[in-house]
């Protein structure tokens, strides 16, 4: 087992390794597992109502990660209410975070990976380490891995997958969610890294949150682009990026004088994005946080030993 962890590593990106410090230690999950014990890989997503947009992204990562981790059952769970409603009404059944991991413990699963596709650790990340630690109990080892922006890193990765993205002439507008939490600051640092990596062009904005169309107007303004293209800066191109983006976001911008366009496409569509998810699942499948109170714990011993 120990060769198969080793090998994985071996296979990962650098935004992998940026997480290897005094935060973490090696914990093969594999290693842990004893006669009888069985593994399972639930994929959590937010969840779309457009078949084309979800063929193009959740279908095509969760086959990713049933390529990563053939050895592990796979298993699948969305977060939004609304979707899984309105997806039930058409017949296609999906459960939620809870209900997939209670169905996996009844199955007699004793190890989960748990990998969702959410951009930031906002809310949507709050809710789904909550349902985890509610249902911990019933397995011997259950562990989560990073959303997509977690370590600088990963920003990093990130902007160059997007810098990929620009246009001939023009701006790009990366339109993220956004949030109300502290966690909108991780759209400011994408938009301030892909600054000080040169890409003048890139500019970041949320629907519901920092920066704010207000900010990529005056961006725009300033560095006297005329023509710009429109980015969902989401897994999906669902409800947001079709209706916020493709329409209210678009006019608005018309409305200033810019010739618009707008890319309809999911960052889960991009190969790179999709990679780096997997990179962070192939993580925690080597390796354990460290609880925050042992660390404490130790530093406190550590400085009481000098």
């Amino acid at each position: 087992m120990r060769t198969i962890c080793l090998f994985l590593l071996s296979l990962v990106s650098i935004v992998t390794f940026a997480h290897e410090d005094e935060n973490h230690i090696h914990s093969d999950i594999r290693e842990s597992m004893q006669p009888g014990d069985k593994a399972a890989l639930l994929m959590v997503h937010f969840g779309t109502t457009y078949d084309d947009t979800r063929a193009l992204t959740i279908d095509a990562i969760n086959t990713h990660a049933r390529e990563a981790f053939p050895d592990f059952t796979f298993a699948e769970a969305y977060t939004s209410r609304i979707v899984v409603r309105r997806l039930k009404d058409r017949s296609i059944e999906k459960q939620n975070p809870k209900e997939a991991l209670l169905r996996l413990a009844d199955k007699g699963y004793t190890h989960v990976l748990v990998q969702s596709t959410n951009i930031i650790e906002g809310v949507e990340m709050s809710s789904l380490r909550r349902d985890v630690d509610a249902v911990a109990h019933h397995f011997k080892d259950i562990r989560i891995g990073t959303p997509l922006l977690y370590t600088v890193a990963d920003c990093e990765q990130v902007v160059e997958a997007m810098a990929n993205k620009r246009p001939p002439q023009g701006a790009l507008v990366l339109i993220g969610h956004g949030t109300h939490t502290p966690a909108t600051a991780t759209y400011a640092m994408i938009d301030h890294i892909a600054k000080a990596k040169g890409y003048t062009d890139i500019i970041v904005g949320t629907v519901e949150g920092y920066p704010t169309m207000e900010n990529v107007v005056s961006q725009l303004k300033t560095g006297n682009h005329q023509s710009v293209t429109l980015l969902p800066f989401m897994f999906v191109a669902g409800d947001h990026a079709r209706n916020d983006i493709a329409v209210d976001w678009k006019e608005a911008l018309e409305q200033e004088g810019f010739h618009v366009n707008v890319l309809l496409e999911g960052l889960g569509q991009q190969p790179a994005i999709q990679a780096l998810f997997i990179d962070h699942l192939r993580f925690i499948a080597c390796h354990k946080a460290i609880d925050i109170m042992v660390k404490k714990q130790q530093y406190a011993s550590d400085k009481d030993a000098e």
